[in-house]
């Protein structure tokens, strides 16, 4: 008499098909295509890095800071005074060489309808003297009073006196700003968000 031996529990299950070198490829190039289009979603609608070329905002930023700049909350609301905004060259400019996508970045520092002047080592928003404990020394020049037009802002470099800013070329019009400059993740020593000044 024979035992009929039962298959076990653990017998291995039966092997799937090894995929084909094309379908490992195409399974791939699938995700590298994903994980692009996520990226250059991201990359045009919510935040984007961006590095400091330039001293003008010393001492707040740095010369080969990285920077993630977020363009969402001006979806939702208009600069507003003490932000950090990165912005494509306005059309003055422009007419003297600079490329469109040239970005800058410098400090908002008075909205439309306000007027903005610069005497005496301060700067005056609608008359009253800005506290400005961000800047790398008082400007040492004079602004008589401008006022800032619809749907344009004043903005200037914490580095006052080494910034290409709204007190040599005017006024920044909104439509041109990128967004915020909200986290600097390079150098990691100063990692963190960007404060707005009060």
């Amino acid at each position: 008499m024979t035992v009929e031996q039962k298959p076990s529990d653990t017998a291995a299950v039966e092997a799937k098909p090894a995929k084909s070198w094309g379908q490992t490829v195409r399974e791939n190039l699938k995700l590298v295509a994903i994980a692009l289009t996520i990226s250059l979603v991201v990359r045009i609608f919510i935040a984007e890095p961006r590095y400091i070329p330039s001293n003008s905002m010393e001492p707040t930023l740095h010369i080969n800071d990285r920077l993630l700049v977020e363009k969402v909350s001006y979806r939702l609301h208009e600069p507003e005074r003490g932000d950090i905004v990165v912005f494509e060259p306005p059309p003055q400019l422009q007419a003297i060489g600079y490329s469109a996508d040239q970005a800058f970045i410098k400090r908002v520092i008075a909205q439309p309808g306000q007027t903005v002047e610069v005497s005496q080592g301060k700067v005056f928003v609608d008359g009253s003297p800005l506290s400005e404990a961000y800047i790398a020394e008082p400007p040492a020049y004079e602004m008589p009073p401008v006022q800032v037009p619809a749907g344009s802002l004043f903005v200037m470099g914490d580095n006052r006196n080494d910034s290409n800013d709204s007190h040599v070329w005017g006024f920044l019009p909104e439509e041109n700003v990128i967004g915020r400059a909200a986290f600097r993740f390079w150098p990691f020593s100063e990692i963190g968000s960007i404060e707005v000044a009060a």
